[in-house]
Formats: C-alpha cells, structure tokens, sequence
C-alpha cells in the first residue's frame, strides 16, 4: 500500500513575512542543539545586535545544511556562480569560525 505524503500547512505572519536582513551570523553548538544568531553590522559602527536566534537539533541542522546546498546549487545553475569577497580590510561577512 502507497503512503501519501503528510501535506503540512504553514502559516505566515506579518511580521514573519516581512523578514530579518543579516550579513552576520554565529553558530555554536552543544552535543544536542545547533544555536544560530542571526544579526546585522553596519558599515561604521563597531557594535551589532543579534535579530533572530534559531535553536535547532543536530539532525534538523544537518537537513537545513543539505537542503541549503542544494538550493544554492540550483541557484547557481539559473543565475550563475555566486562570488564570495576575498578577506580584505573591512570585508564583513558570514564566515566559519577556524
């Protein structure tokens, strides 16, 4: 016997929907959460403020990073290679913490 997906619906709030701009994020993790700060550094100023924390298991962080690639990947195939900045002086981004 065929199993149907499970269809989920998703509400979107306004305020949800309007979204949260970020240029920076920090990651950290514990043996049984992923912790993502979302903030935005301006241009100028030497202090940010985080905007949005998610807070998610190690699996559901893995399936974010799989699913994020493969997006990505599509992305690129439409629109192009995405070009990273190189690390000059004041070049803020999101970058890995090594």
């Amino acid at each position: 016997m065929d199993k149907q997906p499970t269809r989920i619906q998703v509400d979107l709030g306004e305020k949800e929907a309007e979204g949260i701009y970020s240029n920076l994020a920090f990651i950290t993790h514990s043996p049984s959460e992923f912790i993502l700060d979302f903030a935005r550094l301006m241009p100028g100023l030497p202090k940010s403020r985080v905007f949005a924390r998610i807070v998610m298991t190690p699996q559901n962080a893995k399936a974010l990073h799989r699913t994020l690639g493969a997006n990505l990947e599509r992305f690129e195939n439409t629109h192009g290679e995405i070009r990273l900045p190189g690390t000059e002086p004041g070049n803020i981004g999101f970058q890995t913490g090594e």
